[in-house]
């Protein structure tokens, strides 16, 4: 059995008090932001090219992980010593029933219906896990994409991959030429090419996102034409999809909208809803609108002019 010391340290004394706590018997400590889910909550990532904010949450809540019936003053006291700082005045203790982890976690990722013809599972959840994954392939008359998460973004859960995989269900018909730009997992990409794309080529510039879109596309049985970012660019598709964030999309503006055949669609995903219209300017060659809007984010899509 396992129980947690838990109380509220000011951003200076986040890594002194982790650091103490360790050296005083804890076997982990987990720091979160005291103030999430109120006014004061604070992001403490930034985008890419923009400045982060300030390092750390302005209140921190630690949760050191013991073993049950460890004497928590004793632990505080020892630890207070080892970084120079007087133990905290309140504290909780709670107590961690032990669990099946693997399970809990699992548990986690329930296979995901998305519009009328896709259907996004964990390997964990196939009606018959002892199948090879080609046998899998259709689950309630939709096209199954099995997907276990990892280290690439891209499970089906989050609103933007949601927004960007309902896009293409309804607007894929088959034949299509593909590019998902910053595929991470691959998801959008097995999607299209579950979806009847002739060729589907997915782009990241992060070499784990590669390797993940590699084995996904192996374990749902589709050929992908995966690049990094270096490597030569593909030829302009009838479909481009990147679901990235926002200035990363406003900087890749040229390259993204050169990707598109005329004609052809943009679909862009990763954005705020106050954050669309002025990505949408810095596409003028391209018609985009908001397409469809999910818990505060916004999918844009357009088709490139003639």
């Amino acid at each position: 059995m396992w129980s947690e010391i838990v109380f509220v340290v000011e951003r200076d004394a986040v890594e002194a008090w982790s650091d103490a706590l360790l050296e005083a018997g804890a076997a982990s400590v987990q720091a979160e932001d005291a103030d999430a889910e109120t006014a004061d909550e604070a992001p403490i990532f930034g985008e890419p090219g923009e400045p982060a904010p300030a390092g750390g949450w302005l209140r921190t809540r630690l949760a050191a992980l013991v073993d049950a019936g460890t004497d928590a003053p004793a632990l505080l006291e020892r630890a207070g010593a080892i970084c120079a700082r007087k133990p905290p005045v309140r504290f909780e203790l709670r107590e961690v029933p032990d669990q099946d982890w693997v399970q809990a976690t699992q548990s986690q990722f329930a296979p995901i219906p998305v519009g009328r013809r896709l259907w996004i599972t964990p390997s964990w959840h196939l009606p018959d896990q002892g199948a090879a994954p080609q046998a899998a392939r259709s689950i309630d008359g939709r096209h199954a994409i099995v997907l276990d998460p990892g280290l690439a973004f891209g499970t089906g859960s989050h609103p933007t991959t949601r927004l960007c995989l309902e896009w293409l269900d309804e607007h894929l018909r088959g034949g299509e030429r593909v590019i998902d730009y910053g595929c991470g997992s691959g998801i959008l990409a097995i999607a299209a090419a579950r979806l009847g794309a002739t060729s589907v080529c997915a782009i990241d510039i992060d070499a784990q996102a590669l390797d993940s879109a590699r084995r996904n596309a192996a374990v749902n049985a589709v050929t992908l034409d995966i690049r990094a970012t270096t490597d030569p660019r593909p030829a302009p598709a009838d479909v481009v999809v990147a679901n990235i964030l926002a200035n990363p999309l406003r900087i890749l503006a040229p390259l993204l909208s050169g990707l598109v055949a005329p004609g052809g669609h943009l679909v862009l995903a990763g954005l705020l809803d106050r954050q669309a219209a002025g990505i949408a300017q810095c596409y003028p060659a391209i018609a985009l609108e908001a397409w469809r809007s999910l818990d505060g984010w916004t999918c844009l899509a357009g088709v490139r002019r003639s």
